[in-house]
């Protein structure tokens, strides 16, 4: 059984490679005049630990990064995300998981 940082660690990465594509894919749609993701989904994207590759695909794909609006709220999600993670990872060595 992997390390619980390496599991982790290949969570995160799946997340923002799935947040980064999503983002792809509402830039792609946003293009050619098709039905669109959410901002609300893409902040979900975000919050729940996608927000690296979020950021990553806004500054790639130049989307959704003249929406002042937008970026408040995927900061304030990327922001909640650290601070869960570091307290699950504070209240995990308290436990002695970690």
């Amino acid at each position: 059984m992997p390390h619980p940082a390496v599991s982790c660690s290949i969570v995160a990465l799946v997340l923002s490679g799935l947040a980064f594509t999503v983002y792809g894919w509402d830039k792609w749609c946003a293009t050619r005049g098709r039905s669109r993701v959410s901002e609300r989904t893409l902040v979900l994207w975000a919050l729940v630990g996608g927000w690296p590759g979020a950021y990553l695909a806004m500054r790639t794909f130049r989307h959704k990064t003249s929406k002042p609006s937008f970026r408040r709220q995927a900061l304030a999600a990327s922001i909640v995300n650290v601070l869960l993670v570091i307290t699950a990872v504070v209240l995990a060595r308290r436990a002695g998981i970690l």
